[in-house]
Formats: structure tokens, sequence, C-alpha cells
């Protein structure tokens, strides 16, 4: 089951956070924030779903990892830097989602926990340092190309899988754990066979509600009809229902 988390901030991620007063606040006429949240993946569609959010003024929390890209690099490899840096002026929070994008798959011992690629590129146990700079490292590469980036204590593993000595390690580190909730699959990297577009938007537009956190990715290698598509459609329904788009606010959402 995918885990949503909460806990506290501490150490030195040199996050810059948001007021939780400037975070929450909505325009008049709101039902109630929704919080959209967008992982690192192949990034083909990256720039189409940037222009949409930018067309309908809607602030994300993207949550960064170094994923291999549609263009043969990797996410935060300094090719990107330009377009994290847009991000970053666009007024967008973010988060680790660790470096590798590997998977955590079970607890050896107190104090450890497994981090498992499921590209056959292996396998590490790490302990608390070891989890510190896996979380770390996504967030000094993004400020490398944008040091004035608004980090929020908070991290997503891969896929939201996680074990109870990866949730209290990344705990000591500083960083909460962060899920969506369960109107807030949005359906990406579903099947676009059993899944076409047009049923995705019907269900979000029905299910989310107030206060659900969403999720998503600048690209699905393996989705043949793009999320993409139906983005526009599904921001301005939301936002017609009177539902508006904020960042995660710095504790997170449960």
């Amino acid at each position: 089951m995918r885990r949503r988390g909460l806990l506290a901030t501490g150490l030195g991620l040199a996050t810059t956070l948001a007021s939780p007063a400037l975070a929450q606040r909505s325009p008049p006429g709101c039902r109630g924030p929704i919080y959209l949240t967008i992982d690192t993946g192949w990034s083909r569609e990256a720039e189409a779903i940037a222009a949409i959010l930018r067309r309908h003024a809607v602030t994300a929390t993207l949550f960064v990892a170094d994923e291999p890209t549609f263009r043969g690099d990797t996410t935060l490899s300094d090719a990107w830097a330009p377009f994290w840096r847009a991000r970053v002026a666009e007024g967008h929070a973010f988060a680790s989602h660790t470096w590798r994008h590997w998977y955590f798959a079970g607890d050896p011992g107190p104090g450890r926990t497994t981090f498992r690629s499921r590209r056959g590129q292996g396998q590490e146990v790490l302990d608390q340092a070891g989890l510190c700079a896996e979380l770390a490292r996504p967030i000094a590469a993004l400020r490398r190309f944008a040091p004035e980036a608004r980090v929020l204590p908070l991290w997503r593993a891969p896929g939201g899988i996680v074990t109870r000595n990866a949730v209290a390690l990344a705990a000591g580190c500083g960083l909460r754990h962060q899920g969506w909730t369960r109107n807030g699959f949005l359906g990406d990297e579903l099947d676009s066979g059993a899944h076409p577009n047009a049923a995705l938007l019907r269900r979000n537009l029905a299910q989310i509600r107030p206060g659900e956190v969403l999720v998503m990715h600048w690209g699905v290698r393996s989705r043949r009809e793009p999320f993409a598509g139906i983005l526009e459609a599904l921001v301005t329904g939301l936002l017609a229902r009177g539902l508006c788009f904020a960042p995660l606010p710095p504790e997170g959402v449960t």
C-alpha cells in the first residue's frame, strides 16, 4: 500500500520554507485547496505540462530524482538546468524523491533499510547517514541550478513504497514522507489501452475533492497516450468546481 507520511524538519538539506499561512492562502470563492505533486520521470511531455500549469497559474510541489529521460540524459543533469530554473521562477516548491529512484524493499535490521534498483543496478543497505545522503543529493543538484529554490522538508519514496525504518530514518534527516490521497492517483502510469485518457479525465473530475494530494509525472515512457493530453481539461475542470491549486505546506498533508 502506498503510504502518506508526516514528520518534522531538521537536518541540513538547506531547506528554504514557505510560510504555512502563505502556502494555505486561498482566493475568494475557493471551496478548498488541492495539492498537485509531480514526480520526475521520462519527461517527454515536461515542457507541455509546464506550459499548461503556467497558463492557469497552477503552482505544484515537484519531487526531484535523477531519472533517465527521453533525451538520453537524466533529469538532474546540467542540460535540464534551464527547465528547473524556469519552474523555480514560476513559484513551484520542491522536495526530494531520492537520487537514484531505487525502491525500498524491506528492513534487514534495526536502523537499516534495503534500497534496490528495478533496473538491475544492484541494491544497498542504507543506515541513517546513507539515507540522509541519498535524500540530500537531488536537492544539492537542484540548488546548483537554482540556489533560491523553495525546498520543503518532505520526501517521497519511489512508487510511494516505504518501510517502517525508511520513514523513521528519514525523519532523523528532518524529512516527512509525503504520499498521495486515495483519489489523488491521476493514472498517468497506467496502461492507456485499459485506461484511456477520456476515462481518466472522467474519473478524476468525478472523484477529486478538497484536500486531495494529486500525483503525476513529467511524462511516462510506457504510456502510449500521454496524460498531458488531458491535463488542461482536468485543470480547468477542477478550477471550475471551485478547487484551488496550492503547493504542499511544509508540514505535509495526511
